[in-house]
């Protein structure tokens, strides 16, 4: 949620897919049109067994300090860089209410959620974030995103009147979004023989913000994407997707584009580039994306969890020997995430901000 871009940005005419649902229901808008090579597949050879099932981590166990689910942690950081996480927790009602609420904020009229536009290369507010040109390829998908942390990130004519008690359970649940991320990161860094703190101390006063996304059913699924491909430019993210909805999630493993089946009420947890840097590339960020379902809505309630602007990054000296160059020059977080909100979707070229180019010598 970083700040608007430098220059008025142009994106024309962008349908709302909801209401392209209503009102044609098998029309797809050639901007939604994906080109080829863009489109979703089925993967043609299917992926041996160890590499379909994403790892799961017991949340309960990390509180109590078992160091054989922290090995387990680690290991879905390093190999998977995605996990989903179990007994997180988190009230099941209040995962529950911001399901219900989020749905019912996609459902109001449309003029009603047009009075919290997102507005061209801005990421808050409803509408399609990351649109930069009047040719760009649109995303199958309506989006709602609010900053919250820091309280200047806010803005509070985005936050919405209806449905009723919207804002205080996005504030409610956030505040346990957060608790479990700062836990989370503990138990990272204690997989990573670090100190379990550094990362708390290191990312300040951490940035927050959430983002509902809504997918329409679409009469030509094979034909668009809910979301193009990206990682994300945060430190951790977390998914939580709406029960009864289809599988939507892919990731990218071993070059093939991978669904992702929901476990009930487990939240999905990614790697960010900003630990990929710090670790010198020891974890990684996955690209991941969102498919459209012909016959059923999906729902999903993001939230990204990253340091303070204010925070200069770099690897940490822990990964950075002989054998393992550094691999990303050392920056300032808030001017990475000005670049990455003011950039469209495209795999992980926006990491290419912080990487270290190396010479070719001939």
């Amino acid at each position: 949620m970083a700040p608007v871009p430098n220059s008025p940005v142009k994106v024309g005419h962008i349908d709302d897919v909801q209401e392209l649902r209503k009102t044609k229901p098998r029309t797809v808008p050639h901007r939604f049109v994906r080109d080829m090579t863009d489109r979703p597949t089925l993967p043609t050879t299917p992926l041996p067994p160890p590499d379909t099932h994403m790892p799961v981590i017991d949340f309960s166990k990390l509180t109590k300090g078992n160091k054989d689910e922290i090995f387990n942690l680690a290991t879905a950081c390093q190999e998977w860089g995605f996990f989903q996480v179990i007994n997180h927790e988190i009230d099941l009602n209040l995962l529950e209410r911001i399901e219900n609420l989020s749905r019912e904020f996609f459902m109001l009229p449309l003029e009603e959620k047009q009075k919290y536009p997102m507005a061209p290369g801005t990421v808050q507010g409803y509408g399609q974030a990351f649109v930069f040109s009047e040719d760009q390829k649109l995303d199958w998908c309506n989006m709602f995103a609010l900053g919250l942390e820091p309280e200047y990130l806010r803005n509070p004519n985005l936050w919405p009147k209806r449905p009723e008690r919207f804002s205080e359970t996005v504030e409610e649940y956030s505040r346990e979004i957060r608790k479990l991320c700062y836990n989370l990161l503990k138990d990272i860094a204690l997989g990573l023989d670090l100190k379990g703190d550094v990362f708390e101390k290191m990312f300040g006063v951490s940035v927050q913000a959430i983002r509902m996304n809504y997918y329409p059913p679409c009469s030509r699924p094979d034909l668009v994407l809910g979301l193009s491909p990206h990682s994300d430019g945060s430190a951790l993210t977390v998914l939580q997707q709406a029960k009864g909805g289809p599988v939507g999630l892919q990731i990218l493993k071993n070059n093939t584009w991978l669904p992702i089946q929901p476990i009930p009420n487990a939240l999905v947890i990614n790697i960010g580039d900003t630990i990929e840097v710090l670790t010198n590339g020891k974890y990684r960020s996955v690209e991941h994306r969102a498919v459209a379902h012909e016959e059923k809505d999906r729902l999903s309630i993001v939230t990204f969890f990253a340091p303070s602007y204010e925070v200069e990054l770099g690897p940490m000296p822990e990964f950075v020997d002989e054998n393992h160059p550094c691999m990303y020059r050392r920056y300032n977080h808030g001017e990475y995430s000005k670049h990455y909100v003011t950039n469209k979707l495209q795999g992980k070229k926006t990491l290419d901000f912080a990487k270290i180019q190396t010479k070719n010598t001939n």
